[in-house]
């Protein structure tokens, strides 16, 4: 990997323990992070109550990018469905469980955590 692949992954490690810190702070309970699956790999993985979360974390130090929201497209909604759908075979979880995929956007050093960000794809 290249130095600045490395330290790109160094600091989304960073972003996702803290949107990780900031979840469990209302109560989620994180089960898995950085999950990687054949397609690809989901941030975070939790627990809302009985609701089984998949989230998804993006970070924006500027708005000149674009919102960290904005990063989450269609193409890479439907990879994170498809991790998810591998991680729930794996652990043997129903097809009527609770789901929910959310997005943590992190914008400069604002949280937003979106919930329900988008449905199964």
């Amino acid at each position: 990997m290249s130095e600045s692949g490395k330290n790109k992954r160094t600091l989304g490690t960073a972003y996702e323990d803290k949107a990780a810190r900031y979840l469990e702070e209302y109560g989620v309970r994180i089960v898995e992070r950085s999950f990687r699956g054949r397609f690809g790999e989901i941030d975070l993985i939790g627990y809302d109550g009985d609701t089984l979360v998949f989230f998804e974390v993006k970070y924006r130090s500027s708005s000149k990018a674009g919102f960290a929201e904005e990063a989450v497209t269609p193409s890479k909604r439907s990879t994170i469905c498809k991790v998810a759908d591998y991680y729930r075979v794996m652990h043997g979880i129903s097809d009527f469980a609770d789901l929910r995929f959310d997005v943590i956007a992190i914008n400069e050093d604002k949280i937003h955590w979106i919930q329900n960000a988008f449905s199964y794809c």
